[in-house]
């Protein structure tokens, strides 16, 4: 590796790792920080079908609702609290399920539970469209003055985002109910996810 390349990358890392956080307080560095490692806790007990995946997502997600709540991004708010209300009914279903208070049991869903699983991403797409639609009277402190509501000032990111939730939301509601399908949104998901990292 050369001088200059090596100046390039450790750039691409002051780029990657320092500048989004330059404005952010220590604290909020810090909740961050705790916030992905929880997280990233809760997955690997996921693919470990233990039942701690429960307590680390509910403390990451719980994490996310204040950051986010702060950062005025109510969307992303709402679907963190989703998903801590999904874990909590997910920790009393696999508490329920399991016999050493620890594993459980997974399987394939049900054609009902597909039925409603797909009227949830229905559901869940009108939800956030809505939101999106009340955008500008949330934008403008909750007031009607001078908001024009619509659709109108959608991008195709919106859009992407509106589809992404109603994956993830449906992905959560399985995993809840201890049904491998789940992965197949949370891969989906994530994969859609990769045109918006660079927006």
């Amino acid at each position: 590796m050369t001088y200059f390349s090596l100046i390039f990358e450790l750039m691409n890392l002051y780029d990657l790792f320092v500048k989004p956080y330059e404005t952010y307080t220590y604290l909020q560095i810090f909740l961050e920080a705790s916030g992905a490692l929880f997280g990233i806790l809760s997955v690997y007990f996921s693919i470990k079908k233990n039942i701690w995946v429960y307590p680390t997502g509910i403390v990451s997600t719980i994490i996310y609702v204040y950051i986010l709540f702060n950062f005025g991004l109510l969307g992303d708010c709402m679907i963190n609290l989703y998903y801590t209300a999904m874990s909590i009914y997910g920790w009393v279903l696999w508490s329920k399920n399991s016999k050493d208070q620890i594993h459980v049991e997974v399987s394939w869903a049900t054609k009902k539970e597909w039925i409603f699983a797909s009227i949830l991403f229905i559901i869940s797409t009108v939800a956030v469209t809505l939101l999106y639609y009340y955008k500008p009277f949330i934008d403008n402190h909750f007031s009607f003055d001078g908001a024009n509501l619509g659709l109108q000032h959608l991008d195709w990111a919106n859009w992407l985002d509106v589809m992404i939730t109603s994956i993830f939301l449906v992905g959560m509601w399985l995993m809840a109910k201890q049904r491998i399908d789940n992965w197949f949104f949370w891969i989906v998901g994530d994969l859609v996810c990769i045109p918006n990292v660079n927006l």
